[in-house]
């Protein structure tokens, strides 16, 4: 992708860096800076890493298969400080899913910069669309085809508990990242994100930070927020927040079940 050179060259150059510090992840809608309190021992009572993996691959597939439909609405947020001048801008949208892989979105409310919102929000929202298709989407899941995994720790949480993975892709793209997971010890779905992207997105940039946080819905974990800060060579950083909320879903599971036990016959026509 080629950058276009304008007054605000250094914001310009944000709508790469910033699409692809957002990757996306199997079972949602996708050294790094770690927390800064060690995880807990492992106890022997503790799944191992493989089973951990084994359970979080298997279950993602699952919820992937049954989740049929979703609408939500998100608010996006960008802020940049730095050379040669500072801007933000906000967008709303509505988001609608289809599966297996269509993604719209309509535009609810939009302010500030211009140019974040053409070069930026608009760009995010064409890479999303094109992130839910079978080859982007088999190469950014979060499995053994793309990533390596080990076991750090395991932390209390209000579900009873959460493995902290820390992932490291196989092979260096800018739309993989390497960092750390935490993944519920119930449901086996990621809930929280700690990461860069694998390989720096620009040369403009000289750190990216990603920190994900996914919510359960039903029966399904979805994304919560989403930061994705930039520091830029030229002395700036970049700020991008997606928040979400007001989800409605469609479970298949469910769905099939009602049909399985609906009545049949004229008088129920």
């Amino acid at each position: 992708m080629t950058f276009v050179r304008t007054t605000g060259g250094a914001i310009a150059l944000l709508a790469l860096t910033l699409l692809i510090a957002a990757p996306t992840l199997a079972g949602s809608d996708s050294g790094a800076p770690s927390s800064s309190a060690a995880s807990p021992a492992l106890s022997a009572d503790h799944l191992s890493v493989d089973q951990v993996v084994d359970n979080l691959v298997r279950r993602n597939q699952e919820r992937a298969q049954a989740l049929l439909h979703s609408e939500a609405t998100r608010v996006y947020r960008l802020v940049y400080r730095g050379f040669p001048g500072d801007r933000e801008a906000e967008m709303t949208v509505e988001a609608t899913y289809n599966s297996p892989a269509s993604k719209e979105f309509k535009m609810v409310s939009e302010s500030g910069s211009k140019l974040i919102r053409d070069r930026v929000f608009k760009k995010l929202l064409e890479s999303e669309k094109e992130a839910v298709q079978p080859a982007m989407s088999a190469a950014t899941l979060l499995n053994r085809d793309n990533y390596n995994f080990e076991l750090v720790g395991y932390e209390p949480a209000k579900t009873g508990g959460q493995y902290v993975l820390q992932v490291v892709p196989k092979v260096k793209s800018k739309y993989v990242y390497r960092g750390k997971v935490w993944v519920d010890g119930t449901d086996f779905a990621v809930t929280r994100i700690e990461a860069e992207p694998a390989q720096n997105p620009s040369f403009w940039t000289k750190k990216n930070e990603i920190r994900h946080e996914y919510e359960k819905v039903e029966a399904f974990w979805l994304p919560a927020r989403n930061e994705s800060i930039s520091y830029i060579r030229l002395g700036g950083r970049a700020t991008l927040t997606i928040e979400y909320k007001d989800y409605r879903v469609t479970d298949g599971r469910q769905t099939g079940a009602d049909l399985a036990v609906r009545p049949t016959g004229k008088g129920n026509q």
